[in-house]
């Protein structure tokens, strides 16, 4: 019953640290999608880094990505920018990926 009680212990583990890897990858990616949305806004300084604390703090406000979309979407779109769906989208995916492999190098 032992090696059983350490499989699952070893099981839990892994899946607390890579919850925990996920929300940290989504996080930064929030970050990343605020700092590039603030340049398009041409926004700079504490005000850039605000706007991308924005964006990472609207993500708590429902479940998946979408509200973190909608506050970049609508903020371009109320700065007069015409920025397509399908761009701040693939931005987004495409930073996801950026975030992880910097949560990955700093181990």
């Amino acid at each position: 019953m032992s090696q059983f009680e350490d499989r699952q212990k070893g099981q839990e583990a892994k899946f607390a640290f890579d919850a925990e890897k996920k929300f940290k990858a989504e996080a930064r990616r929030n970050k990343l999608v605020g700092i590039w949305a603030a340049e398009l806004m041409s926004l700079t300084g504490d005000e850039a880094k605000a706007y991308a604390a924005d964006v990472v703090a609207a993500d708590f406000e429902e479940a998946g990505d979408e509200d973190v979309f909608r506050k970049v979407a609508g903020d371009l779109k109320a700065k007069g920018l015409n920025v397509g769906d399908d761009v701040i989208r693939q931005k987004m995916l495409q930073l996801v990926q950026v975030a992880n492999e910097q949560i990955a190098a700093e181990g």
